[in-house]
């Protein structure tokens, strides 16, 4: 039975030729929830994934990994217990292509202590990843969804995938997205997504990282991320004057109609004059909070 394992960074950095990739990072990710590590391209995710799961040394601070069978809290790297419990599903592959899908998901099997065969069949038969096919024949979006399933069939109670399912098409990803939720709600772990594709994985994530430039911008559970501000409808005027006081993040206008998104806390107060303007409040989108936060031009 999988145990869901809880991760800490203390005071992690990790550098590339001087220059920081990750500054004093300081988080814990707790057991069995799905976490969200979002940022834009080069903000550390990848570099935070790939410590994590002890594939590089932090150059200062350390990573700790402990529950389940682990006993104390352990470092990963260069430690076959821990790793052999943390699955790290990247999109660059790391498999050896020459090789059928099947010699990838014999090797996954006699790696992974919890692998599941059954799910990983069914898994290949959804995604029509054909067992018998040499991995560097496959197409890109093939290549995605054959590391989509080694990660969800590996039942690592601590499971990343670093933007690992990009090359697959909305359907293919959409159906991710099912098989996952559906297998975490079967075998709860603690999940990792490491994505800039926020709007799509925004209703699945329980709790949040956002990385800029190496640094922690944020954590936070989503749904108290999403209260730091609020969406508002109704007519284009008695929107603008009703958000003139907040800082707006992003807005729509169709014919009389204005969407805005706004950040700030919303009292009851402000809440009783939306209602008596005609104004519909709504929480904010995961997505623009995440424009707003870490400054990306929409």
């Amino acid at each position: 039975m999988t145990a869901a394992l809880t991760v800490r960074t203390e005071d992690l950095s990790v550098r590339f030729a001087g220059v920081p990739a990750l500054d004093r990072l300081d988080l814990r990710l707790a057991p069995g929830k799905i976490h969200g590590l979002l940022g834009r391209n080069g903000s550390g995710k990848s570099t935070l994934a790939a410590t994590l799961a002890g594939f590089r040394r932090p150059d200062e601070g350390r990573v700790l990994i402990e529950g389940g069978d682990l006993g104390t809290a352990q470092e990963p790297y260069e430690n076959a217990v821990v790793t052999s419990r943390v699955c790290l599903i990247r999109e660059s592959g790391d498999r050896p292509d020459a090789v059928p899908v099947k010699h990838a998901v014999g090797l996954a099997a006699a790696l992974r202590p919890y692998w599941d065969a059954d799910l990983a069949g069914d898994l290949l038969d959804r995604f029509e990843v054909p067992l018998n096919k040499k991995i560097q024949k496959l197409s890109r979006g093939k290549k995605s969804a054959l590391g989509v399933v080694l990660g969800l069939a590996s039942r690592a109670p601590l499971t990343i995938f670093d933007e690992s399912y990009l090359g697959m098409d909305v359907p293919s990803r959409n159906l991710f997205y099912d098989m996952l939720l559906a297998d975490y709600a079967e075998v709860p772990r603690t999940i990792v997504l490491s994505t800039h594709l926020v709007s799509e994985v925004s209703a699945m994530l329980e709790e949040v990282v956002i990385l800029d430039q190496g640094r922690l911008v944020t954590q936070s559970p989503v749904d108290a991320l999403r209260g730091r501000g609020a969406s508002i409808v109704g007519p284009a005027a008695a929107v603008d004057e009703f958000t003139g006081g907040f800082t707006v993040l992003a807005e729509e206008r169709l014919g009389g109609t204005k969407s805005s998104t706004v950040l700030g806390d919303l009292d009851p107060a402000l809440l009783a004059q939306a209602t008596a303007a005609g104004l519909e409040i709504g929480p904010v989108g995961l997505q623009d909070l995440f424009v707003h936060l870490t400054g990306v031009k929409s």
